[in-house]
């Protein structure tokens, strides 16, 4: 329990997502290729059955393994992401006009979130002008004499997010590069889920070494071996 008297912590990932996810909704995910990726979380998303998913996220994972295991069984309709190269199911998906993508420059995506869980509702950016992606969207001229993109804010029904260790109340710390998209995702969402690899006690992580505060985190569950697969491995001949 919390000093609030409300339990964030569930015993699998299964019951994490129950009563939360549902058909037609749109999900937060973090991650940066699979770096930093809530395995244990998606596996359960796969196996909850919830179809025509909208996914934000800066990748679709890889054929057969995180968010990619979610388009082999066709439970994601949109995708609004910034990176897809590795995933070939994706690229079929997409080409044959199976799944629906929004694409963003990198920048774009993170300031999105970010906008979303600041209560931002859009926001001018430089980037994509003259581009296929400010194609629809309103431009605007500033007085610096460079011309703008307006973009909106994303915001999710649901987030799922990674993080390596969380206090009860949900305080999280990020290791090294797997913060990424996490914290932006966490706080555009409506509810979040975080998957840790080590949960402690309130008050035993220092305040001053918190990434993002447990009010952005609804539930938790523990994940203490995730596979942590190697995206893209590159070896050397002998």
């Amino acid at each position: 329990m919390t000093a609030g008297g409300i339990n964030k912590v569930y015993p699998t990932a299964e019951a994490a997502l129950a009563g939360l996810v549902a058909d037609g909704q749109t999900l937060a995910v973090g991650g940066f290729g699979l770096c930093g990726i809530p395995e244990a979380l998606i596996a359960a998303l796969r196996d909850s059955g919830a179809s025509g998913l909208t996914a934000i996220s800066n990748n679709a994972g890889v054929d057969g393994f995180g968010l990619g295991m979610l388009l082999s069984t066709r439970q994601i309709k949109k995708m609004i992401s910034s990176y897809v190269g590795e995933n070939k199911e994706f690229e079929r998906q997409y080409l044959s006009g199976e799944l629906e993508l929004e694409f963003n420059p990198q920048g774009t995506l993170a300031e999105r979130l970010r906008a979303g869980g600041a209560g931002i509702p859009a926001f001018f950016t430089r980037t994509g002008y003259g581009t296929i992606v400010a194609d629809g969207k309103e431009t605007r001229q500033f007085p610096d004499g460079h011309w703008y993109v307006l973009e909106t804010a994303l915001k999710a029904d649901v987030s799922l997010v990674k993080a390596w260790k969380a206090d009860k109340a949900g305080n999280l710390v990020f290791r090294k590069t797997a913060r990424n998209f996490n914290p932006a995702c966490a706080m555009a969402g409506k509810v979040c889920v975080a998957e840790v690899e080590e949960l402690v006690e309130i008050g035993e992580i220092d305040p001053d070494h918190v990434h993002l505060p447990g009010i952005y985190v609804d539930r938790i569950v523990v994940n203490a071996t995730p596979e942590k697969r190697i995206e893209q491995r590159t070896v050397r001949a002998a």
